[in-house]
């Protein structure tokens, strides 16, 4: 038991108050066993893993943290062809892991480099980037229903993983205790080119970076360092020697809207038209992977299905998703802005970082957030949705 650290020395945003009671799992056993103690206990519990996608208030929390601490990698027997299977503990860091893979010469990963956090969260809201998602490589989770006895294993097929969602977003009450991953095993290429190489390239931004067209299969490792460098050049890569890596990432989500409301926009706003079949956007539930239990989590849910947060939209009309940062930087905030007297600010390369500058407080962050979001409602009348999982803090 760890007894006097607050969320500010565990979180990527370095703001928060004390934690009554924290705990380490360093192994699943420790995992299972922690959490029922917490259960059965009754009182206020969360889970915590990399702390990179939350904003802890200045208060702190009245209850027990279990920090998710369990290590291990391991490939498993049975792989058909070039595929090969590996498990990894929740509490692995998830960039440590794909730089393992790239490492081995297991291709499927690479794109999703420089994710901060921890492995448990990836399945939740099923992570993505620079043209590939978690869905394509999972295959299972071990997972621990709340208040069960032991974890069980639930297939990827039955997780529904979708544009950022899950059943695990969706209300599924518990914790992830390990994942399930297939990867291509680059052996054969090795032989006969020398490196590894990946899967086609499926995003410009990155073709881009690469210097290769869409669809071209480019060496692991030389994918890996394009992601970090894009990443970084966003300061959405952890860096001691860069300040506006002090954040949660993207603290907005892009708004999903109806095709009608679309029209009433700028014509040079971004859109980017989904699929017909409704999508839900709600809060990333990174906070169920964070133990939030689940009368909280639908209480959460009911009061942003009651909020204004997007135009009502006629049900089965196309959806668009919208840029988050285009609406901000048109609201008449750019990046660097701070309210004045505050230690809080936009990132200065990325409209949707919001900054810890230096001995932020949690309220600080919270204000600069809200400002944010009443300035976009009044110019587009769209409100922004915080990504980061909330602890006694509003927006």
């Amino acid at each position: 038991m760890t007894d006097g650290a607050g969320f500010r020395e565990l979180t990527t945003l370095r703001v928060g108050g004390p934690i009554r009671r924290l705990v380490r799992a360093t192994t699943q056993r420790d995992l299972v066993d922690l959490l029922r103690e917490a259960w059965e206990s009754g009182e206020p519990w969360m889970v915590l893993g990399g702390g990179s996608n939350l904003l802890a208030s200045d208060e702190g929390f009245d209850g027990t943290v279990v920090l998710v601490a369990n290590r291990g990698i391991e490939v498993l027997p049975g792989g058909e062809g070039d595929r090969v299977r590996v498990r990894v503990q929740a509490g692995e860091n998830w960039d440590d892991l794909v730089g393992w893979t790239v490492a081995q010469g297991f291709a499927g990963v690479e794109a999703l480099s420089g994710i901060p956090g921890s492995v448990g969260a990836a399945p939740v809201q099923n992570i993505g980037a620079y043209g590939q998602e978690l869905s394509a490589s999972l295959v299972a989770i071990e997972f621990l229903d709340e208040y069960g006895a032991q974890p069980r294993r639930i297939e990827a097929s039955d997780l529904e993983l979708g544009y950022r969602t899950s059943v695990l977003k969706a209300g599924l009450a518990g914790v992830v205790v390990s994942i399930e991953l297939e990867l291509h095993d680059t052996a054969a290429e090795r032989a006969v080119l020398g490196e590894a190489i990946g899967g086609s390239v499926a995003y410009a931004q990155l073709a881009n970076a690469l210097g290769v067209q869409l669809g071209d299969r480019v060496p692991l490792a030389r994918v890996r360092d394009a992601v970090l460098g894009l990443r970084g050049s966003k300061g959405m890569v952890l860096d001691a020697g860069d300040p506006d890596s002090v954040s949660a990432g993207s603290f907005f989500t892009n708004p999903i809207v109806g095709e009608r409301f679309v029209r009433t926009l700028p014509a040079d706003a971004p859109r980017w038209y989904l699929d017909p079949e409704p999508v839900e956007e709600v809060t990333p539930l990174d906070a169920l992977a964070a133990g939030t239990p689940l009368d909280a989590f639908l209480a959460h849910q009911a009061s942003l299905e009651a909020s204004d947060a997007a135009p009502a939209e006629p049900q089965g009309e196309p959806l668009v998703k919208l840029s988050a940062a285009w609406l901000i930087e048109h609201a008449g905030i750019s990046r660097g802005f701070a309210i004045p007297g505050s230690r809080a600010a936009v990132s200065s390369k990325h409209t949707l970082a919001l900054t810890n500058r230096g001995g932020a407080t949690a309220e600080e962050v919270a204000q600069l957030a809200r400002f944010v979001v009443s300035r976009v409602q009044a110019e587009f009348g769209i409100v922004l949705r915080p990504e980061p999982v909330l602890v006694g803090v509003e927006i």
